[in-house]
């Protein structure tokens, strides 16, 4: 039996999807995912909320707001209402949504897929960032189902975004990646909710056709809200594209073969007069697995810390170097003369932006690679006794010991103004690799790092790959500095004097949730902290 199933480009995939969230769910299909799929979903949920409920202890903006807004409005009928992060009043199932997804995106520091499934041919290249669980738990609070309904259905949203980025790269038409997740979050919502194959189809069609997000809102020097919340946002619209097809409205049908949508508008399927042709295909297959372990989410990689994905090559680079040479961390302001950085595009066009090289605000910070490296070197030098004499590619616990954190982005003179930070920066030259740089991406993260010191040495990192976290990556122990980094934000997530690890051993526990349990997965004490932004 077949472990998935083709939506070819000549069929009417919106319906396709709409029919396979239903029956992935079902168990219709087939046995399932194997239980390693499910293990790696549940740690990238684990990963989302503490990355959530640490942006709210730290009181940032865009998380704030949308709460407060949600708040705003409550919901009397369980049927009909969810619950934010560290509440349990009933509210709009849409408000929670577009809270919650906000919240645990506002550190970029979560999962992220890149698009790339080569023995398919399907290697478009799209970001795409595991921001959408909010929208699984939330319909599963409304109709009362069970933590492992709601990781299975977890596994549904990441297989279509996933797969949708492997076919059609939105960036190269300045359309903001989480269109894939929008379409996803349709397709799972529907499904969860009771929704019709029919409905689900004219909920993706309209928020294809009438919520398409430009990357507008990721341009300019300094970045604002709307950079971390443009998941949450669609989302939003998603969930209410549903409802009201549930409703009866009735919107766009078929909207991947219509030729005015965006994949056919800018990957046209037909030549000259007849590029407007209304039987035109699609222009890609979607080939979704329902059993087995061939899942998108596998192929999806780890932030080991706060830092934008593009960031990780050099990272692990600097961390080697770190480990081969431990003198270069004492004194490394003083003794650095020049930091060379060469990468691939699109980091060098989306991180290594010279104006980047002056951030003022996190957001700015965090997607500037001049930034990310100059502060990991900076706090290796202000911890000297902590660099041990680990080997390259087994150095986990310098991943441990130099994590990023939020307060490294705070926007303060120990942070995106720190002057130690800001003479490292300026000893950074990023380039561009040139083609062979990039045809190496996005099988893996090519980077490579060049330091020379004053006095004349110069150390070479060598052509990086698959950095600590990366899905192909086999040297670094995952778990243990994944299980670090799940210490730190639960520690500044939670009131102080709290057992961190119990917040993160009752994420874990989500697959033998009750239905009951579920509905509280979300009330948590939240710590008041000082703000960092």
């Amino acid at each position: 039996m077949p472990s998935n199933v083709t939506l070819s480009c000549d069929t009417n995939q919106a319906l396709g999807l709409g029919q396979f969230a239903i029956d992935f769910l079902s168990g219709a299909l087939g046995p399932g995912p194997d239980q390693s799929v499910l293990d790696r979903t549940l740690l990238f949920h684990t990963d989302a909320v503490l990355c959530g409920l640490s942006a709210l202890a730290l009181h940032c903006n865009a998380p704030t707001v949308l709460r407060d807004e949600a708040l705003l409005y409550r919901c009397a009928d369980p049927a009909k209402s969810a619950f934010v992060f560290g509440s349990n009043q009933q509210v709009w199932a849409e408000k929670a949504i577009v809270a919650n997804c906000a919240a645990v995106r506002e550190w970029d520091s979560n999962g992220t897929n890149f698009g790339f499934r080569p023995e398919k041919g399907h290697t478009a290249g799209e970001f795409g960032h595991n921001d959408f669980y909010p929208v699984v738990v939330a319909a599963c609070q409304q109709r009362e189902l069970d933590g492992a309904t709601a990781l299975k259905a977890m596994v549904l949203v990441d297989e279509i975004r996933g797969r949708l980025a492997e076919v059609f790269s939105l960036k190269s038409y300045k359309i903001d990646h989480v269109v894939h997740g929008a379409i996803a979050s349709a397709a799972t919502y529907g499904a969860l909710m009771g929704a019709t194959a029919e409905q689900i189809e004219c909920a993706i069609g309209m928020v294809v056709a009438h919520y398409i997000p430009w990357r507008a809102i990721r341009a300019g020097k300094q970045l604002s809200d709307s950079k971390g919340s443009s998941a949450a946002l669609s989302s939003e619209i998603a969930v209410m594209s549903v409802k009201r097809t549930m409703a009866g409205f009735v919107g766009p049908r078929d909207i991947f073969r219509n030729p005015e949508a965006v994949f056919r508008f800018f990957e046209p399927t037909t030549e000259g007069k007849d590029r407007w042709k209304e039987s035109g295909d699609s222009p890609f297959e979607l080939v979704l697995s329902h059993s087995g372990n061939d899942f998108a989410v596998m192929g999806m990689h780890f932030k080991l810390g706060l830092y934008e994905h593009q960031s990780a090559g050099a990272l692990q680079a600097v961390i080697d170097m770190v480990a081969d040479n431990p003198a270069l961390s004492s004194n490394a302001c003083a003794d650095v003369e020049k930091i060379e950085i060469l990468a691939y595009e699109p980091a060098y066009g989306i991180i290594g932006n010279p104006m980047k090289k002056e951030p003022k605000t996190r957001q700015s910070a965090d997607h500037s690679m001049a930034y990310i490296v100059a502060t990991l070197l900076r706090k290796a030098s202000e911890s000297p006794s902590e660099i041990g004499q680990s080997k390259q590619g087994s150095n986990g616990q310098l991943w441990k010991s130099l994590m990023l954190m939020p307060t490294d982005y705070a926007v303060n003179d120990s942070g995106v103004f720190n002057p130690a930070t800001k003479t490292l920066m300026d000893k950074i030259e990023f380039s561009h690799g040139g083609p062979d740089y990039d045809a190496k991406y996005p099988d893996g993260i090519p980077t490579s790092v060049k330091i020379t010191t004053k006095g004349g040495t110069v150390l070479e990192s060598g052509l990086v790959m698959y950095p600590a976290g990366h899905a192909r990556n086999t040297s670094a122990n995952l778990h243990d500095i994944l299980d670090h980094k799940f210490r730190l934000l639960s520690t500044i997530a939670i009131p102080d004097g709290e057992d961190p690890d119990r917040l993160v051993a009752a994420l874990q526990a989500l697959p033998s949730l009750t239905a009951f349990e579920l509905a509280g997965i979300t009330d948590w004490d939240i710590a008041h902290r000082d703000a960092i932004d």
